[in-house]
């Protein structure tokens, strides 16, 4: 919903008269706050005290714990994918490599569709990304690129799965999130 209003007060009258009107507000359910001031959060599964004027803001601010988009760190050479492999390796994690290029139209358009996915998965996979175009051509055959936007998942210091994104990035992150399901 978006209100351009002259002053704050025309903007809050709004959405507290909309919020009168709602039983369930982004994940809190609010019947029984009225009542008796509790609410049960469904993000965590409890109830809880909450304030008046707590739940308001819990409605309007995103869940802030958590980075909403993780940058994919660059691989630059060989070595570097090496690294990578080895230290996701030791600690028994896979690892998502996007194989991109400046240039490429779904490329850039992809990329910060997977940083938003690397974020719900920050603790459980790294992503990188190598541009094809400012690396060694061992690096891009090591990887057996053949395509772009390319997205493979590395594990235990191999190539396990990949996607192709040739299609809408919508599709192939999808892909991508049920490749990942398949490996951690």
């Amino acid at each position: 919903m978006s209100i351009i209003a002259p002053n704050s007060q025309i903007v809050y009258r709004e959405i507290y008269q909309r919020d009168q009107q709602q039983q369930f507000w982004h994940g809190i359910c609010l019947a029984p706050l009225r009542a008796c001031g509790f609410g049960f959060d469904r993000r965590k599964g409890e109830w809880k005290k909450i304030a008046r004027r707590d739940w308001k803001v819990n409605a309007f601010w995103p869940d802030l714990s958590r980075p909403s988009v993780v940058e994919m760190e660059p691989i630059l050479d060989s070595d570097q994918l090496d690294q990578a492999l080895l230290k996701a390796q030791e600690l028994s994690q896979p690892l998502l490599i996007e194989w991109m290029a400046a240039w490429c139209r779904k490329c850039i358009y992809l990329k910060p569709k997977l940083e938003k996915l690397a974020a719900e998965y920050d603790t459980k996979i790294k992503f990188y990304c190598v541009d094809v175009n400012n690396v060694s051509q061992v690096l891009v055959k090591r990887g057996n690129i053949s395509k772009m936007p390319t997205i493979q998942l590395w594990k235990d210091g191999e190539m396990k799965a990949e996607v192709i994104g040739g299609h809408k990035a919508w599709l192939v992150v999808d892909e991508v999130r049920e490749m990942i399901q398949k490996f951690i």
